[in-house]
């Protein structure tokens, strides 16, 4: 009895001093996971909605010129929701 407490006190001592890295490996893998990119958002005068592939938000104008805090969804060859500089 008197050799079983210092072997179970080694042993929990050991498993409390062990890193938490070499326990949670396999947890790690799955962390490392692709992550998915998330689309631009434009705010425009009809609601915040996701940009289109290929579309970029811009600041939105007026006809003189004038910002209007609205964004405008400008694509390769024509703009959504505004106008654009």
């Amino acid at each position: 009895m008197k050799i079983i407490v210092p072997v179970v006190t080694a042993v929990v001592l050991a498993l409390a001093l062990m890193p938490a890295s070499a326990a949670s490996r396999h947890h790690k893998r799955h962390s490392e996971a692709a992550t998915v990119a998330q689309p631009q958002i434009a705010c425009t005068v009809v609601g915040c909605i996701p940009v289109r592939r290929g579309c970029h938000p811009a600041i939105g104008y007026t006809p003189d010129g004038t910002p209007t805090g609205f964004d405008v969804e400008v694509c390769p060859n024509y703009t959504l929701y505004g106008l654009s500089r």
